[in-house]
């Protein structure tokens, strides 16, 4: 990617700021440009003059300006009216990731997929670390990619988790391991259809060539190939027959007879095990060992927020997954469970249609407990599989799950929903229903 004269800088997330310092550092001319104006976007903007960037407040539309690439927040949907002005003005857009990948000198890891990214980010960043190679993990989780290439430039490794919104504006992205975990509607009310959401994800492929691995879930091999181009070596895992990684019972067995154990793992499941067998293929492809990567796996924590053990009050377990913000996250969050499940869910839905869930909620579930914006609509869907409760608030809803539980049950905040209508984000929702667990525990 050729350097830049004079760019603008769409968007003063922490990923905006992030680039903005990268092209300074490099000597380019920066107009930093955010919609909002408010005390905390000031402080950044503030920040940023002292690095010689010029910076404009309260903008709704392209600055004036001979700029010669416009780096975009993820956040910014490619088709409205800002961005379409910018292209229509023949000026680049540049993701932030591929921007910090194109002046990283070590070698990367690219992750997507709808579910599970952030988890397989963090484990593999632990199987090359125990292996002495000094790894970050950044994109979507982590640091933003340019603030990793610029507070750690000695990393032997970048492990990026590669969003669709940052696919979006990539052209030429290629990094030496590509993972597509799995294709699950998600964001479809930016990007549509199903398809045209997955035809993002092969960018993550496009440019790859000999030498380098895409790991893909066989189901879309054939089409991930025909959409990318991508010349790289392809190879398959999953949880079935005739793959090249393999998970089952407990295990991870690789094509040629190499494979780990893991037994009581937090991916030792029929949901996260699949993952666990494309991360084992990326970590070999770069170089970890079979025994340390069972080891890393081994000792893995998971994140807060993702399938994260709140404790157990009164012989019943409380599991926090706030994360699990789409339907398919709540489907792949109530299989986890071992035990009978009072489901928590709820908010501002991403999906108009909940009946899919249907089937795991009538097979697993003791009942739900309902919060926020979807409440009602889910109540219609899923109210002949399973007894639905419309709590409204989620403090109101961990009490009535508390007074429903009996030992030896699983309380589960799985909410299928963004967070928006009532609180500020996913954590601070996870963080909520932690507190009113363990206040009354």
């Amino acid at each position: 990617m050729r350097t830049f004269r004079q760019a603008v800088v769409c968007g003063l997330g922490a990923s905006g700021v992030a680039a903005a310092r990268l092209l300074r550092a490099e000597g380019a001319e920066v107009l930093a440009v955010d919609e909002r104006d408010a005390p905390e976007s000031r402080r950044t903007a503030a920040a940023l003059e002292a690095l010689g960037c010029a910076v404009a407040l309260g903008v709704s539309a392209p600055p004036a300006g001979d700029f010669d690439g416009a780096v975009v927040s993820p956040g910014l949907p490619v088709d409205g009216a800002f961005l379409a002005e910018i292209r229509r003005r023949g000026i680049p857009l540049v993701s932030e990731m591929e921007l910090g990948w194109s002046r990283f000198r070590g070698r990367s890891i690219a992750v997507t997929g709808s579910n599970g990214k952030s988890s397989v980010v963090k484990a593999l960043a632990e199987c090359l670390e125990a292996a002495d190679r000094r790894a970050v993990p950044c994109g979507n989780y982590g640091l933003p990619v340019c603030q990793a290439v610029l507070d750690m430039p000695a990393a032997d490794w970048l492990v990026i988790e590669a969003s669709s919104f940052q696919l979006e504006t990539c052209a030429e992205f290629r990094p030496d391991v590509a993972v597509l975990l799995n294709v699950l509607p998600n964001h479809l009310d930016r990007h549509g259809t199903l398809e045209a959401y997955a035809r993002l994800k092969a960018r993550t492929f496009a440019r790859q060539r000999a030498g380098d691995v895409a790991l893909v879930p066989p189901e879309w091999r054939e089409r991930l190939e025909a959409w990318s181009g991508g010349r790289g070596r392809w190879q398959t895992f999953g949880a079935g027959a005739d793959l090249d990684f393999a998970f089952a019972a407990h295990r991870i067995a690789a094509r040629g007879g190499d494979g780990i154990r893991f037994a009581g793992s937090y991916f030792d499941n029929e949901v996260l095990g699949p993952n666990a067998a494309a991360l084992y293929g990326a970590a070999r492809a770069a170089g970890v060992p079979s025994g340390t990567i069972q080891t890393a796996l081994d000792r893995f924590r998971p994140l807060p927020h993702r399938a994260e053990p709140v404790g157990e009050f009164g012989g019943v377990r409380y599991v926090n997954d706030s994360k699990a913000t789409n339907l398919s996250a709540l489907v792949a969050s109530v299989r986890m469970q071992d035990r009978p499940v009072w489901l928590i869910a709820g908010g501002r839905p991403k999906e108009t249609d909940f009946s899919a869930a249907a089937p795991v909620l009538r097979a697993r579930v003791r009942g739900v407990f309902l919060i926020g914006e979807a409440a009602a609509a889910m109540a219609a869907a899923w109210g002949a599989a399973v007894p639905c409760e419309i709590s409204g608030t989620l403090e109101r809803a961990v009490a009535a799950a508390r007074r429903a539980a009996a030992p030896g049950e699983t309380v589960l905040l799985a909410p299928a929903c963004t967070s928006y209508d009532q609180f500020r984000a996913y954590g601070e929702r996870g963080d909520a229903f932690r507190q009113f667990v363990r206040e009354k525990g």
